[in-house]
């Protein structure tokens, strides 16, 4: 965040001030803009090739897609003057892709086990002797529900703040994990409705699962 905010201000001044009073073959822009690249691209390179932790690997990403690329490179008091230099990205694409695969790997199993846990849970309220909780006059599990789809759908728009390409690899992998989540819980569901037939709130756990459906849908 220091090194883009000092990047941002100093080629700001660079482009207003300075630039002006160097005749134009000096190109005093272009190498100022070119040595702060450098340092930065440095930097993030030293870094992406460190042990990083989960959120480390998304802001690192987020800066190389989204915030270098298009905050700071296309404002518009630099944009004109950075089109002409061709910085091109902060990390190489291959290394890039290294920490893309990382984060993916990683996001993929974070929704995975949280998706896990969440049945777990309702599993668990199953048993308990508590009618489901109502939603709009309806029994609904807020849980299953709800929770399972604001946890993909995050996870999602999460992704595709680094990229798109980015946003449509997850997307993709977690409509493998969405099924088997799905599965899991008819089976789950079914268990539950030949075994417990005799649940004080049977009838009401069978309609709130029925009611999840729509949702999922």
């Amino acid at each position: 965040l220091h090194m883009g905010k000092t990047m941002k201000e100093d080629l700001t001044v660079v482009a207003k001030y300075i630039n002006k009073l160097y005749p134009p073959e000096f190109n005093v822009f272009s190498i100022y803009a070119e040595l702060y690249h450098n340092y930065f691209a440095t930097q993030a390179k030293k870094d992406a090739e460190s042990h990083l932790e989960d959120k480390d690997i998304y802001l690192l990403l987020s800066w190389v897609h989204n915030f270098y690329p298009k905050d700071m490179r296309k404002d518009h008091t630099l944009a004109m003057e950075l089109d002409k230099v061709k910085l091109g990205s902060l990390l190489p694409s291959s290394l890039s892709k290294e920490l893309e695969n990382k984060y993916l790997d990683s996001e993929e199993v974070t929704v995975k086990n949280s998706l896990s846990r969440c049945l777990d849970k309702e599993i668990q309220r199953w048993k308990e002797d508590k009618e489901p909780e109502k939603l709009n006059g309806h029994f609904q599990s807020e849980l299953l529900g709800i929770f399972v789809i604001q946890s993909i759908y995050s996870s999602q728009k999460r992704a595709e703040d680094i990229s798109k390409a980015v946003g449509e690899e997850l997307s993709r992998r977690l409509l493998k994990e969405l099924p088997a989540f799905l599965r899991s819980y008819r089976d789950a569901f079914e268990d539950f409705k030949e075994k417990s037939k005799k649940h004080t709130h049977y009838k009401p756990i069978l309609i709130a699962n029925i009611n999840n459906c729509w949702n999922f849908r």
